[in-house]
């Protein structure tokens, strides 16, 4: 499964974020406010979100509820240190699918998760975008043209995602880099280029013109 974890302890988040990918198999992006948990949770497809109640920007509660006011249906685990009834019906209410409380073993986060992830949040319509001759279908994670499949490494699904959801319009190196490696990346420039290229080669052609576009010294682009 795709997760979202939000939790600005660097210590539990590091180990969170372990557990998940190691001992759950679990694809795992991280980030330690609430503001980009609101803003990657809206723009990105995961099948869980685990936010921490505290967090610096907005908390846990509050990215919980203006998530479920536009329309997410994906579930959502409230982690917090708050053990009391009023705190419980609090998260609840604010649409939260359920509560684990801090401190927590890894075994009963993992049971949680299973549960959730048996729940029907799948939306109405197939989570698919075409662009060109390919199609991207985000609940599988895969990319066609036609019947033929196209292997994608999950970081060259999560660029060519981007691309598609922006899709005519510029989003810089910048951009890229924060929206795909957070802002504690420790890749550059260069490392953007050596995946585009990679995505170029898989999803272009022979004698077709590129999908992705080189905006020089700006960024990249798919055009509508």
């Amino acid at each position: 499964m795709k997760i979202l974890l939000a939790e600005d302890d660097q210590r539990l988040g590091k180990l969170v974020e372990h557990m998940l990918k190691q001992k759950g198999g679990h694809y795992v992006e991280w980030y330690e406010n609430g503001l980009d948990a609101l803003e990657y949770a809206q723009s990105s497809h995961y099948d869980v979100l685990i936010l921490d109640w505290m967090m610096p920007g907005m908390d846990g509660i509050k990215v919980c509820q203006k998530l479920r006011e536009s329309g997410y249906e994906k579930a959502i685990l409230l982690l917090t240190a708050r053990d009391s009834v009023h705190d419980r019906v609090k998260g609840l209410d604010a649409g939260a699918d359920d509560y684990l409380i801090k401190p927590f073993e890894f075994e009963e986060l993992f049971a949680r998760i299973r549960v959730l992830s048996r729940r029907n949040y799948a939306p109405i319509q197939e989570d698919t975008a075409a662009f060109g001759n390919l199609t991207l279908n985000r609940s599988k994670y895969t990319l066609h043209r036609g019947d033929h499949e196209i292997s994608l490494t999950p970081r060259e699904f999560q660029l060519l995602d981007l691309l598609v959801r922006n899709k005519g319009q510029v989003l810089t190196r910048e951009m890229i880099l924060d929206r795909i490696w957070g802002y504690n990346h420790e890749v550059n420039s260069n490392s953007i280029e050596a995946y585009i290229k990679m995505l170029r080669k898989k999803t272009d052609e022979p004698g077709e013109k590129t999908k992705i576009s080189n905006i020089r010294g700006v960024g990249y682009s798919i055009e509508e």
